[in-house]
């Protein structure tokens, strides 16, 4: 045999979608785990952190951070928390619409298929498409409550509610303390709870996992593919190749976006239509609650704070200036009078 006939061979023996759609089918495939990242809400208009230009870390660039990490970072935020909350407005979710790719977690909820989510998000989105909270672990927290970074004291929700839509830092009512408020998400800098080593081992009994819209480069989920048993398919959605998904057997990638790639397995599934259906119902929902409605945009969030910051500098600078003739005067009469 030929390599090249060997090589078509094998490539026709790779699994595909219709592989994944016929183990669902067929009722071997009844708990599906899915770890997902930034890539499923980008649709809602979150940028994710890493593509060039268009990501996160990219936009901040105007803020002129020590590193753009630094914005999410316990040690930053605890003495310079303003970054944060300027762009806190245009990613908080309450100014955001679940996902087509939100809504078919919910679906496979619903068809009794979903045995577990973890998500890397912080955004809420897969509750308000529908996916019970009890199979969603929030491994990096979310935006349902908020304390002291300092004493830890709890912060009323209203509160919270008009900093974020003002875009200003709230500070701890606690007489004496002062701390900045951070809404319990977790940063970089800060241990993820006990409960991700305890639902670890849910990975353990899945008979298929979908990995969506992650990098796969932030541990400890980043592992968790790693976990899944061999012979049990994975399944990768996302822009491009991530971790060592495409190296097994069973593996199965479809790349492109998040959206795309979901309505591509429901329409294999002939689920299209509950689809659609799920998602108008969910952004219908979310739509009756305008708490963060018609809010600036992150670009215009991030130009404000620069402009404020410039400001500041310009001010700074004048001083210094002022500072600098004042001195080189008083120096240079000092020096004429020596030598005088």
């Amino acid at each position: 045999m030929s390599d090249d006939t060997s090589r078509h061979i094998k490539a026709s023996m790779e699994p595909d979608i219709q592989s994944i759609v016929d183990r669902i089918k067929t009722g071997k495939a009844t708990r599906i785990v899915v770890l997902t990242g930034a890539g499923i809400s980008t649709g809602a208009g979150i940028p994710d952190f890493r593509s060039p230009n268009t990501g996160l870390y990219d936009k901040l660039a105007p803020l002129r951070l020590p590193y753009p990490e630094a914005i999410f970072h316990v040690n930053y935020f605890s003495h310079t928390p303003e970054p944060f909350y300027a762009i806190a407005r245009a990613r908080h979710p309450g100014n955001l619409k679940p996902t087509v790719t939100h809504a078919f977690l919910a679906l496979l909820a619903k068809k009794n298929l979903l045995h577990f989510v973890f998500t890397q998000n912080i955004d809420g989105l897969e509750q308000d498409a529908g996916v019970p909270p009890d199979k969603v672990l929030w491994t990096h927290g979310n935006w349902k409550s908020q304390h002291c970074y300092k004493c830890k004291s709890s912060y009323p929700d209203d509160l919270m509610n008009k900093a974020i839509r003002t875009g200003e830092v709230p500070y701890c009512l606690d007489t004496g303390c002062g701390g900045a408020v951070k809404p319990d998400v977790v940063f970089f800098g800060q241990s993820l709870s006990a409960e991700f080593d305890e639902k670890e081992k849910e990975v353990l009994e899945a008979d298929l996992m979908l990995v969506m819209g992650t990098s796969l480069r932030v541990a400890p989920c980043s592992r968790l593919p790693r976990l899944v048993r061999r012979g049990i398919p994975r399944v990768l959605i996302n822009n491009e190749k991530a971790g060592d998904l495409g190296n097994r057997d069973d593996d199965v990638c479809i790349l492109g976006s998040c959206d795309d790639g979901v309505r591509q397995l429901a329409d294999a599934l002939g689920w299209g239509e509950d689809l659609n259906d799920l998602w108008e119902e969910a952004v219908a929902t979310k739509k009756n609650d305008q708490t963060f409605e018609g809010g600036p945009s992150l670009d215009e969030c991030i130009e404000k704070l620069a402009s404020s910051i410039k400001d500041k500098m310009k001010v700074s600078d004048g001083h210094k200036r002022m500072l600098e003739n004042h001195l080189n005067s008083k120096f240079g009469h000092i020096i004429t009078k020596g030598h005088g």
